[in-house]
């Protein structure tokens, strides 16, 4: 399976236009796995895995330039993982009104906590201005779903550095977002 999306992938960057579809054809199962498991845990979520997999491929259109299947699920995580905190960001300014002006008392602020998701993408900028390939690690592996070694080769790394980088983003990221 791996090698038949990096041969679509390379005919894709080739200019074969049929490509496309057969490379999309391959990648649906694997996406909609990934997307399920990323919207599990971020209840209520009112965007559907199929719905997220249409979102991403369409904001990947025209950047397959990945050489295999490693690199183009480095660029789907990040891509998947942007679709989400935008659908999350979209929602809460529909219930806060939209683009209406509100002026909110601090009792009003206190009512109207943030989902985690949003407070994960600020950890994780966070995380991303203070250990760059760390955070790369945590977008490859939790939104990317990419293996440990997938990631060392995609980052030019051995495997017991992508280890040490994935315990140091847990770690970050557990105290980034205790209460």
């Amino acid at each position: 399976m791996a090698s038949e999306i990096t041969l679509l992938l390379h005919q894709l960057s080739a200019g074969d236009a049929a490509a496309r579809d057969r490379l999309y054809t391959a990648l649906y199962p694997e996406l909609k796995r990934l997307a399920r498991s990323h919207l599990a845990g971020h209840a209520p979520m009112t965007l559907e895995p199929s719905a997220l997999i249409h979102e991403v491929w369409l904001r990947t259109a025209g950047q397959e330039a990945a050489l295999h299947r490693g690199q183009f699920f480095a660029h789907a995580s990040k891509v998947m993982r942007s679709v989400i905190v935008d659908h999350v960001r979209e929602r809460q300014a529909d219930k806060r009104g939209g683009g209406a002006q509100v002026t909110l008392s601090t009792t009003a602020l206190e009512e109207l906590s943030p989902p985690d998701v949003l407070r994960l993408d600020d950890v994780l900028q966070m995380l991303e201005r203070a250990d760059g390939r760390a955070h790369q690690v945590v977008e490859m592996r939790f939104f990317g779903g990419l293996e440990l070694e997938e990631i060392a080769t995609l980052l030019g790394v051995s495997v017991p550095t992508i280890k040490r980088d994935w315990r140091k983003a847990r770690a970050f990221l557990f105290d980034a977002l205790q209460p």
